[in-house]
């Protein structure tokens, strides 16, 4: 047998004894590369005859022994071309690839449709980035099944999914990790990657490449979180467009619906895209992107400098989950858990009975900042009042309290509790910079019987802000104190790592002026998918710009939180022909049911139930249309039922928004109460111009 022979058969059979061992592997394609660069070419063709074989069963078999010796010879054999790992769903529905080569790659499909294109993903530390030359070496593929309690928009939450923790070799990190979970709800990744001492993160080089033909609803930066979201067609969306998570898009052909954010942010900045022009949107860290006008007004242009560095992590670096949620239909996209399934658990020396004790009591509260009340010790009792009239658990007071006299501070802590009605009290963020300030701050809340406080102005996303925001939970867990964020970033799941989040505004509300139809009727499927959001609804005023009282009823069924505050005149709310439904409305829900005549930017139909109670709530964006609604979730149970309507203006309606000078009315509501047995049928449902409608059904058990 000839030499050259002889030696293609030595690097065959010692592929064969390494077969499985990606590492050696990859020695043995460098190897056989170096052999064929040395190997004259007409003796490498000597190769695909190595012996004459005796007969045509070893001449078979010598063929297809041959095959692997050439191609490894050609190619190499390594962790290079290691076969992509895949993952799918428990329903089989959705499945996320990654694959290894130049670069790690991903590609996310739903029912065998590609749903986000094959797209890079990656994290640079130090100057270099972990996608690039990355090599998937092994897998360890895992699962759960679970439920647990909740407190949101449904009372309780399956966590299911597929799970896969990937080991990627790289010549700067050795070996670091990428975990990929399956849920049947979406998809979700995160890269750690071990290490010691401080090292730098300059950004992420992952994008989410979407499919021609998607639309997309989003908004930029410019002021943080607090404005109107935009609709495009992806292909449309330019180079360098900002877009703050979470993203909704709307796939091509009714396949469904997709929002892409982020979830369980830890020592860690949070996240935003920016378009790439090529349908694609690129992950861009706090200190990459533009500061927001509210920061710059109230920190200064310095401030934003500083904050514009990348951030330093001090050991091992894990990044937060990249999430895309995958949904058939609205229905399923506004009801997902992905970012709570993908939390931690409460730490049980704070939550020892987990998210129901006493203290972490969800509820209605009463808000004076667009009140005419006076900012006195008596114009704050008589708003805890208010409060107490309309049945609501907590009174929000602006910062002027901390100018009173601690014995003025209890006075109104104290008269409240007497009336059933908790005091949460607002404090700049600026304020509670310094850790000592925070524990001080916290422990006189304590001191004094405050419920909780309102932290504002948070207005980015850095690191050290972020790592702030978890520093004022924990403090105020300590203190057994619940919170509300105003001025904040869009939540990411912290409320199931601590419930006493109860509220994070990170949406236009009322705090700005209209109008607001079409806002009301696009953020409950945009930003409300991320989670609960402090709003602020029911405005009887011309605050409500061109929206009716009806509308305005409504955005405190579709667009709620656990703490959910009021911005009205609480003299408004007490005296409206519709007081009886407003006391009713709860902030937590037991279930959530989108109906079929939603549409994002047009109109919200939802259907929730609390106890034995369903409330169905309307609202219309900016053209009239009539509405059929499908009323099977009631079952075949008796009701009694309470229809809230929109009374037609008699005359229009023409208003100096600014200003507050209206002329004309676009005020009232109608009121029919009747009885109903068994009810199958469809409701027909006329909706004004910014429009809306409420029927209350409460269940006869009699």
């Amino acid at each position: 047998m000839l030499p050259y022979r002889k030696l293609a058969i030595f690097f065959y059979n010692t592929l064969l004894f390494f077969t499985g061992d990606s590492e050696n592997n990859s020695l043995i394609g460098w190897l056989a590369s170096k052999f064929l660069l040395f190997l004259p070419m007409k003796k490498f063709f000597w190769i695909f005859s190595i012996y004459k074989p005796k007969n045509n069963s070893s001449m078979k078999r010598s063929f297809f022994l041959s095959l692997p010796v050439i191609l490894s010879l050609m190619f190499g054999c390594g962790d290079a071309n290691r076969k992509p790992v895949e993952l799918v769903s428990p329903d089989g529905n959705l499945m996320i690839k990654v694959s290894s080569g130049t670069h790690l790659n991903y590609e996310v499909r739903y029912k065998g449709t590609v749903v986000v294109a094959n797209s890079p993903m990656g994290v640079t530390i130090n100057e270099v980035n972990a996608g690039e030359k990355a090599v998937i070496t092994t897998e360890q593929r895992y699962e759960e099944k679970s439920v647990y309690p909740w407190v949101g928009i449904h009372d309780t939450i399956v966590n299911h999914y597929n799970g896969v923790k990937i080991t990627l070799k790289h010549p700067g990190f050795k070996n670091f990790y990428l975990d990929l979970r399956a849920f049947n709800d979406g998809v979700a990744f995160a890269f750690t990657v071990p290490g010691t001492g401080d090292r730098t993160v300059q950004g992420e080089q992952t994008t989410f490449r979407l499919t021609e033909g998607s639309t997309v609803w989003y908004h930029d930066f410019y002021m943080h979180y607090e404005t109107e979201h935009i609709k495009k067609i992806i292909d449309d969306v330019k180079e360098g467009e900002w877009m703050a998570p979470p993203v909704t898009v709307k796939l091509k052909d009714d396949l469904g619906y997709l929002s892409i954010s982020e979830a369980a942010i830890r020592n860690y900045s949070g996240m935003g895209f920016q378009a790439d022009g090529k349908n694609g949107m690129s992950v861009r860290l706090a200190h990459e992107q533009p500061a927001s006008y509210p920061f710059v007004l109230r920190y200064g242009e310095e401030e934003a400098e500083r904050l514009a560095q990348p951030p330093v992590i001090t050991g091992d670096i894990v990044t937060p989950w990249r999430t895309i949620v995958v949904a058939p239909d609205l229905n399923a996209l506004v009801k997902t858990d992905i970012s709570y399934n993908l939390s931690p658990e409460p730490d049980k020396n704070y939550f020892p009975d987990g998210r129901f004790a006493d203290w972490l009591q969800p509820g209605r509260a009463l808000w004076g900042y667009l009140t005419q009340v006076p900012r006195t010790l008596d114009g704050m009792k008589l708003l805890s009042k208010y409060a107490s009239d309309l049945g609501f658990e907590y009174h929000v007071v602006e910062g002027h309290w901390a100018r009173w006299p601690v014995e003025q501070q209890k006075e109104l802590i104290d008269y409240g509790l007497k009336l059933g009605v908790k005091t949460i009290l607002w404090k700049h963020s600026k304020d509670l910079w310094d850790m000592e300030h925070r524990r001080e701050f916290f422990k006189h809340l304590s001191d004094i019987g405050a419920a909780g406080s309102k932290i504002d102005f948070f207005d980015h996303e850095a690191k050290e802000i972020e790592e702030l925001y978890l520093s004022c939970l924990e403090l105020s867990a300590k203190y057994k104190l619940i919170v509300d964020f105003h001025g904040a970033s869009k939540p990411t799941g912290e409320a199931k790592t601590w419930p006493n989040e109860l509220s994070r505004e990170a949406i236009k509300g009322f705090e700005t002026r209209g109008p607001w139809a079409r806002h009301n009727v696009t953020v409950p499927f945009t930003r409300m998918v991320a989670g609960h959001a402090d709003y602020t609804p029911m405005h009887f005023g011309d605050r409500k710009a061109e929206t009716t009282d009806a509308h305005q009823i409504a955005s405190a069924i579709i667009i709620t939180a656990p703490l959910l505050i009021y911005a009205g005149e609480p003299a408004d709310m007490l005296n409206h022909s519709a007081v009886n439904v407003i006391r009713q409305i709860p902030s937590i829900w037991d279930e959530t049911v989108v109906l079929e005549p939603s549409a994002i930017g047009e109109v919200a139909v939802y259907a929730r139930r609390k106890g034995d109670t369903w409330f169905l709530a309307a609202l219309n964006g900016a053209d009239a249309r009539t509405v059929a609604i499908d009323l099977s979730f009631l079952g075949n149970d008796n009701y009694e039922v309470t229809l809230v309507r929109d009374k037609a203006p008699a005359e229009t309606l023409v208003s100096f928004n600014r200003k507050r000078l209206s002329f004309g009315s676009k005020s009232g509501v109608l009121i029919n109460s009747l009885q109903l047995n068994q009810i199958n049928d469809q409701l027909i449902v006329d909706l004004l111009p910014a429009g809306g409608f409420v029927a209350v059904f409460n269940k006869n058990n009699h």
